[in-house]
């Protein structure tokens, strides 16, 4: 027995068509089918009812699309104490 998980939608007429592996093609099979409703289907929220104004991601989508973009190079990070250090030292940190 073999095991395929798929994520599938059902048509408005209730048919849900399933595509196997070319190297069942020709055969006989028993297909068992267990079905769960899928839960983000249910519990999907609108933009708006998640406190996104109206219409910001249309007014937004691929704004930045004509723009020439700049990625600077990173600036040097500040060398801090290690925590080793630092409990050395008679700090409050005990290692």
């Amino acid at each position: 027995m073999e095991t395929i998980k798929l994520t599938t939608r059902v048509d408005r007429d209730g048919n849900l068509t399933i595509q196997l592996p070319k190297d069942l093609a020709d055969r006989e099979l028993e297909i068992i089918l267990v079905y769960q409703q899928n839960k983000l289907e249910k519990s999907a929220k609108t933009p708006e009812e998640l406190g996104w104004p109206p219409g910001f991601f249309e007014k937004t989508a691929g704004c930045l699309a004509d723009e020439n973009l700049v990625r600077y190079s990173p600036c040097e990070y500040e060398n801090r104490e290690t925590i080793e250090q630092l409990s050395f030292r008679g700090g409050n940190i005990n290692i």
